[in-house]
Order: structure tokens, then C-alpha cells, then sequence
């Protein structure tokens, strides 16, 4: 019986970005890098992704979608080919390719939404393989896989809202000599978050940052989670005025606080709202005209983030 041993994406030496999106979503970031969209039952899709092998040998590259979810604040993949309804409704117009080195490669992607579908929001994945035996032990396979999530919201009329708020900041001891700041966040809308921003600090005329977050949540609508970010820089003691921007795809939201360095213990930060907008309105109904994509993107197995 031969072992089995999930290894790390970029070992693998392929990578798979989208090469088109629907023009309605072209200046939204996380259609840019997954396929986010909302659909009437019964409608057909078409994408294109592409395989990059940027390694030195020949690769044989295997594709299928497979299950997904979203558990504690996390997007969520499970070993193997396990599917569930959505994955089972999308079809990969080539199944296996072989990419001499450096070279890419286009494939189809086809969703087809039955009649009958249910109302709501659905998660999947579209995964690029390789597979391989060590040459010293030939009774263990590699598996290196990279993906792309699927976002795919099901309902008649128009694409239900993407909103949420900022419950308050919070500042606490980091695991080195940074401290984190915390955001508490809230799904307000009717689609999953995933959760991007900055921080930016200000001391008189000292300014610091802005810091990127640190930990990539994911939150289903009427659910919180917590978005950290890791001040990783050395700071003079005292009270500063802090500023989160936050924000899921084309909605952005701000906070602002200050805090006292260095944070000995966990704190609690007395926080404003700051204006709420959406930055960019996405039309109710995708627009099937799409644009080609520029730039690479890797998604781990592990968490495709």
C-alpha cells in the first residue's frame, strides 16, 4: 500500500490565477483572484483559469473541483476529491495537461446551475495537481495541489448585499515583540466576507504603516470574527492614533482609536466608526463580457488565501 502526503503548494512549482471576469466585477480585488458571482437557477457560466509550471522539469497536471465550507471564520477545503452540490455542478473542460517547464495554459471552466437550484450561497473549489513519487522512497506519493475558491450565490432578482460593520478595536501582546491589533467585525450583509485592510498609526507628526492584516477571515453573514494585524515595527512609547480600513472585496469600512505602547496586556480600544461606504456598486445581473487578467496568484491547499 503506498503512502500518501499532502505537501506544500509551492513545492509543487505551479501556480493558477483567473484569466477572466465579468466586466460588472472588474474593480472588484477578490473576483480578480476567485470566481465571485450570483446566479438565477437554470443560468450557465463559462471562466477561464490558467497553469503556470515555473519549475524545471515536464509536469502532468491533473483538474477537478472539489468541496468546500466556510467553519471558523475560515474557508475551508478537505483532503482528497470529497465534493458536494456546487463542485458537482462545475465542469473542467480538460481534465489532465502536461507543461514543459515555464510554460501556461488556459482552462475552461463551465458552471451549470439547475432549474431546481436552491436559493443561497454555496462554496467550492478548482484545484490544479500534480502527483509524484519520491525517487528515494518509492512507497511514498507527493500530492501538491494548488486552487481558486468559488463564491456562488444562488436566487432569482438581483445579488443580495455585501456589507458589515467594525464592533471596536482592541490591542494585545504579540508572540515576539510586536503587538497585534484586533478588529472585531460583524456580517451585516447576505454573502461571505473576506476580510483585507490596513492599519495606520500617527504620533504628532510620526506616522507608522500602514500594516497589512495578518490573519485571512472569512465570515458567514449574521456571524463576527476577529481580524488581527501585527504592528511589526518598533515604536516610541506613548498614545497613538490609530486608523483600521477594513474590507471584503469593493465594501470598506474605517475605525479609528488610540492606544498606549507597549501594550503589557490585552486592552480594550475606545473607538469611532468612521463613514461607511461602498466603494464600487456591482450591477444585479453579471455581465457575460469578461476581462483578461494580468499577474499571477497562488493559492495554498491548506487555505486557499
Amino acid at each position: 500500500m503506498r503512502e500518501h502526503r499532502q505537501e506544500p503548494a509551492e513545492d509543487a512549482a505551479i501556480s493558477i490565477r483567473m484569466l477572466d471576469i465579468p466586466a460588472s466585477r472588474a474593480q472588484d480585488p477578490r473576483a480578480q483572484v476567485y470566481i465571485v458571482d450570483h446566479l438565477k437557477p437554470g443560468t450557465t457560466i463559462n471562466r477561464r483559469v490558467e497553469v503556470l509550471n515555473s519549475s524545471g522539469e515536464s509536469q502532468e497536471i491533473d483538474f477537478y473541483s472539489g468541496a468546500a465550507s466556510v467553519e471558523n471564520n475560515a474557508f475551508t477545503v478537505p483532503e482528497g476529491r470529497t465534493g458536494n452540490e456546487l463542485s458537482g455542478w462545475i465542469r473542467l473542460k480538460t481534465a489532465t495537461m502536461v507543461l514543459d517547464p515555464g510554460e501556461r495554459r488556459p482552462v475552461e471552466v463551465e458552471i451549470a446551475v439547475p432549474k431546481k437550484a436552491s436559493k443561497g450561497e454555496r462554496y467550492a473549489a478548482i484545484w490544479a495537481q500534480v502527483t509524484s513519487a519520491k525517487e528515494r522512497t518509492g512507497n511514498v506519493t507527493q500530492i501538491h495541489r494548488v486552487g481558486i475558491r468559488v463564491y456562488l450565490d444562488i436566487g432569482p432578482g438581483g445579488e443580495p448585499p455585501t456589507d458589515f460593520r467594525i464592533d471596536g478595536l482592541a490591542a494585545e501582546p504579540g508572540i515576539g515583540e510586536f503587538p497585534v491589533v484586533t478588529a472585531q467585525v460583524t456580517n451585516t450583509g447576505q454573502r461571505a466576507l473576506d476580510m483585507t485592510g490596513t492599519l495606520s498609526l500617527s504620533k504628532a507628526a510620526v506616522r507608522a504603516g500602514p500594516f497589512k492584516v495578518t490573519n485571512g477571515v472569512t465570515i458567514l453573514p449574521g456571524q463576527s470574527g476577529q481580524v488581527r494585524i501585527e504592528v511589526n515595527q518598533a515604536l516610541p512609547a506613548g498614545t497613538w492614533d490609530v486608523q483600521a480600513k477594513l474590507a471584503s472585496g469593493i465594501v470598506e469600512r474605517t475605525a479609528t482609536g488610540r492606544i498606549s505602547l507597549p501594550v503589557a496586556a490585552p486592552m480594550t480600544v475606545a473607538t469611532s466608526a468612521g463613514p461607511s461606504w461602498l466603494v464600487y456598486a456591482v450591477g444585479g445581473i453579471a455581465l457575460l463580457v469578461l476581462v483578461t487578467l494580468g499577474g499571477w496568484y497562488l493559492v495554498r491547499r491548506q487555505r486557499l488565501a
